[in-house]
């Protein structure tokens, strides 16, 4: 008479490399799922809201539709975040206007940035920087890839936490001035 095994496996060993390919299909269906909203996240429009406390001028820019950044949208942003001392315009590193479209979101809010500075031409850095030792001498300011800014009623204190949280970029925090400097550099705080 003979004995069943005692340990019989229903399911068949589809040995190692059978294994690795079912794993592999599983992981590829879930990453492709996983990138359906975050290639319509980047797809998606992006605006961003100025008022420039010093000239008065207010800008809603729809700066990337449609996969693209928009060049003409581009072109009034660095107009209105031009050296406002000189009339000097710059382009304006489009991936800081990414920072606070992401700024926005983690913000919850739709308000307009507050605008201190964004371009600053060389004759208006030196000028700033024999005012005051906190002017970089290469600052940011002069590429065209750091701002100043506030959100309108919002503080500057959870702003500059929400930039700091991005990992992207300079951060520094001015509590005495109430503004946020952010700017596409390396990733530093003050």
């Amino acid at each position: 008479m003979s004995m069943p095994p005692r340990d019989r496996n229903l399911l068949p060993h589809p040995g190692r490399r059978g294994f690795l390919t079912a794993v592999g299909a599983v992981c590829g269906a879930a990453a492709s799922f996983a990138a359906v909203p975050a290639f319509a996240a980047a797809r998606s429009a992006r605006c961003v809201s100025f008022v420039h406390t010093h000239t008065g001028e207010a800008l809603r820019a729809t700066y990337f539709e449609d996969g693209a950044y928009q060049a003409d949208c581009l072109a009034r942003v660095d107009h209105l975040l031009r050296d406002f001392r000189t009339g000097d315009v710059h382009p304006i590193d489009p991936a800081l206007l990414d920072i606070l479209f992401d700024l926005q979101v983690r913000a919850d809010r739709d308000e307009p940035f507050q605008v201190i500075c964004g371009y600053r031409s060389p004759a208006t850095n030196a000028m700033l920087h024999r005012r005051s030792e906190g002017v970089a001498v290469h600052s940011m300011h002069l590429e065209g890839r750091a701002i100043d800014i506030r959100l309108g009623g919002y503080s500057t204190r959870e702003l500059a936490s929400h930039a700091r949280a991005l990992g992207r970029g300079g951060v520094g925090y001015y509590e005495q001035s109430d503004f946020v400097h952010v700017d596409t550099g390396r990733v530093r705080t003050w």
